[in-house]
């Protein structure tokens, strides 16, 4: 009898009473999930889906969008290459304009060379040029072997000389002083009783001494006398020619025109500048030190 009691009461306890919370009571599996709660059951609703407690790892991400970047990523040359270019959208028409804008009009043309104006040359300085010009013909003809005239500014012909005439003039250069005395001869030329490339070596100094004979076409029909005095040789030649210069117009006073318009009766007046007192040359000062 007792035996019957006791399973009676087990069995009691253990059968759930309707409307209480027994329901909910009762060993739990370990991967079983969690009951609702009692509201959420009796209004009706079905609870979301959840997942299990055991897997808290991360949602691992789709195997197509995998696929899909890796194919980006890794795309091959060949399929690049079949691929058309996509074509340049057209500019709008502000954008055209600022470009336009910015290209400078003739930026593509050449630039003109422009050469500067030559600055007039002085009767001085047309003088030697043309002996350099003279002397360096005549250096070329010696060396060829062609023996070709002097040009001539003078068209007419010499005067002819008396047998006793003496011209006489002066010619001057820097400090240099020149007294020149034309005869009636065949071109003699002696400078200080020395012949003219003795006493000139340089060729340069002879042509310059020369040109008023060479000019006029007296060269071969006179004889000239020069003393100088003073001076370096560069300015004793010009001396010298000053003086004969001056003595052919004696000769014949139409040949001044000729003469004047070469430069060679304009007495050169440039000259060395004296030096200054405090200076170690006209214009050299010395080196300024501010300590």
């Amino acid at each position: 009898m007792i035996d019957d009691e006791t399973q009676k009461d087990q069995t009691s306890e253990d059968t759930p009473v309707e409307g209480s919370d027994a329901e909910t009571a009762g060993p739990v599996a370990a991967g079983d999930p969690p009951p609702p709660p009692v509201a959420e059951a009796s209004s009706g609703a079905v609870p979301p889906a959840t997942p299990p407690a055991g897997d808290e790892s991360e949602p691992e991400p789709e195997p197509a969008a995998t696929e899909a970047e890796g194919e980006a990523v890794e795309e091959p040359e060949a399929e690049k290459a079949e691929k058309p270019e996509v074509e340049a959208k057209p500019k709008p028409k502000a954008e055209e304009k600022a470009e336009k804008k910015e290209v400078i009009p003739g930026a593509d043309l050449e630039p003109i060379a422009v050469e500067p104006e030559e600055r007039p040359l002085s009767a001085e300085e047309q003088a030697r040029k043309e002996a350099e010009e003279e002397e360096r013909a005549r250096r070329e003809a010696e060396l060829t072997g062609e023996a070709e005239e002097e040009p001539r500014a003078a068209s007419r012909a010499p005067a002819k000389l008396e047998g006793d005439a003496r011209y006489l003039a002066t010619g001057k250069r820097k400090t240099s002083i020149a007294r020149v005395t034309l005869l009636p001869g065949n071109g003699k030329f002696e400078v200080n009783k020395r012949a003219l490339e003795e006493f000139f070596p340089r060729p340069l100094h002879q042509t310059i001494a020369k040109q008023p004979l060479t000019t006029t076409g007296y060269e071969n029909n006179v004889d000239v006398r020069v003393r100088v005095h003073g001076g370096g040789i560069s300015g004793q030649a010009g001396a010298v020619r000053h003086g004969i210069a001056r003595a052919l117009t004696e000769i014949d006073p139409e040949l001044r025109g000729e003469l004047k318009r070469r430069g060679f009766l304009t007495r050169d007046a440039r000259a060395k500048e004296r030096r200054k007192a405090g200076l170690k040359k006209a214009r050299k000062r010395p080196q300024f030190s501010k300590r």
